[in-house]
Order: structure tokens, then sequence, then C-alpha cells
């Protein structure tokens, strides 16, 4: 089975790229490109069974390429959990995987791809894109919960085999998740993993100080040195010097004006 990759977030490139080469070898990885132009160039001269697609590209969205040349490969849909993504996929049918993506989730998508290789490839995306349209226009962002005023954490406790090391709020730069797991960075660098989820620590920070910008990033905003747009509505992040970014630190569309009041405040 050969497939493409999509995707112009070079850390999510390398992160399912590792995942398809170390436990899935019957898949081949053909090809990766990062922009709507690149995959229309590589699809005129190459083909695959199996296409990645990020939603959003740096030059425009996924969408563009099905206008712009014929693809006869079966698609998963990667997304970063814009809550309107996953409606107008689940609606019509079509494979989707959230960001950041896991094994198990890869593995479910592969299969159902290896089920369906003898399947016609008949997914309407402009029936799909109508989808985006209309749920993107109705969908609203809701607040995070967050802890009564005056209980929000000043601290978290790591517990490193037969020690316990409290890591201070102000001294955090971000948190992300990875493969299930939760992850503190600090803003000396230093990574420690947590047991508990993102949505439990959003819970717990106060909210003028972090922000939640994306599925799998909450952000200091101490940290944040600059904001730049992208095509597509998202911002990515530059932190300040000597802050290292382990993760991807993209403010996903449906949380950029919401961040930008934030930044702002």
């Amino acid at each position: 089975m050969k497939a493409l990759i999509v995707e112009d977030e070079p850390r999510a490139r390398r992160v399912l790229e590792n995942l398809l080469r170390t436990h899935f070898p019957e898949v081949e990885v053909a090809g990766m490109t990062a922009s709507v132009k690149e995959t229309v160039a590589w699809l005129s001269r190459m083909k695959a069974d199996v296409i990645f697609m990020d939603v959003e590209l740096a030059d425009g969205n996924c969408f563009d390429i099905f206008a712009q040349t014929a693809v006869d490969a079966h698609v998963v849909m990667t997304t970063a959990y814009d809550n309107y993504a996953v409606k107008a996929f689940e609606v019509n049918s079509v494979d989707y995987l959230l960001k950041p993506v896991d094994q198990e989730d890869l593995a479910r998508a592969i299969e159902r791809v290896r089920e369906r290789m003898d399947a016609p490839k008949g997914i309407d995306y402009e029936k799909v894109l109508e989808a985006f349209r209309n749920l993107q226009k109705a969908e609203d962002i809701p607040a995070p919960a967050t802890a009564p005023p005056g209980q929000f954490r000043e601290k978290f406790l790591i517990r490193l085999n037969d020690r316990i090391v409290p890591v201070h709020v102000h001294d955090i730069a971000y948190f992300f998740s990875e493969s299930k797991n939760s992850y503190i960075v600090t803003k000396g660098n230093v990574t420690y993993v947590l047991d508990d989820s993102l949505d439990t620590i959003e819970m717990s920070l106060p909210p003028k100080a972090f922000f939640r910008i994306s599925r799998g990033v909450i952000i200091s905003e101490d940290v944040i040195e600059s904001a730049s747009r992208l095509l597509g509505g998202r911002l990515r992040l530059t932190l300040k010097r000597g802050i290292d970014a382990e993760t991807d630190l993209t403010v996903s569309r449906s949380r950029a004006d919401a961040f930008l009041q934030w930044l702002e405040a």
C-alpha cells in the first residue's frame, strides 16, 4: 500500500511518517507534500493508494486539491479537532484522524482503508466542503470550563521514581499532549510527564495566564514572542529566546480570534 502524506506542519509530518515506517511496514511512504501546489504536482506524476491529508495547508485547504486534480486514492483527513471539521467528516462518512495522531487510531484508519481497497473511491468532497462551510458558520466556540476564582492551581507535583518535584505554574512555558500522554515544558526547557489530561489541566489554570491554542497545546502568555498569520485563518507562534518548541505551536482556526482577544486583554 503506497501512501502520500500531505501536511504543512513539519513535526506532525515527521510523527506520522515515523509511525507508518515503524509500525506499519505494509505501508510504503511514497511521498510527502506540504501545500496544495506541491500535492497537485505530485499527483500529476505519481499515484498513491491512500493519502493522509491535512485539512488546512499553508496555501489553502485540501479541497483546493480536489478542485485542481483527480484524486484516485482513498483519503484519510487529519485535523487538530475543530468541531465543525469532525462533524463534517462524520455526517459524510469520511475517514479522519485527530491530531496528534497516535498508533492505535492510525491502525484503525489503515484497517478501514485495507477493507475498502477494492471499493470505489466515491466520496463526494463537494458535499463535505459544503458541510464544512455550513457548520463553520453555525459553530460557536464555548468558553472553556474553569475552576472557581481563587481555586486555580499554583503548582504541579511531578513524581520521578522515588522523588516528588514541585513545578510552579509561573515556571511553565506550555503543556502538550502526544500519544495519549500529557507533558509540562518549563521555561528552562525541562519536560515532565503528567497524569492529568489537558482538559483537566485547562480547568485548573488561570485563564488570563494560559490559553488552549489547539486540541494538543496549552500555552503561557509569558513565553509568546509573536504570532504570524497563516493561510486558512491559523496562527503560528514564535517563542521568546531560549525557550524550545517541542511540539507544533499553531493556533487552530476555530480558536484564532479568541486567542487574539486573550492576547490583547
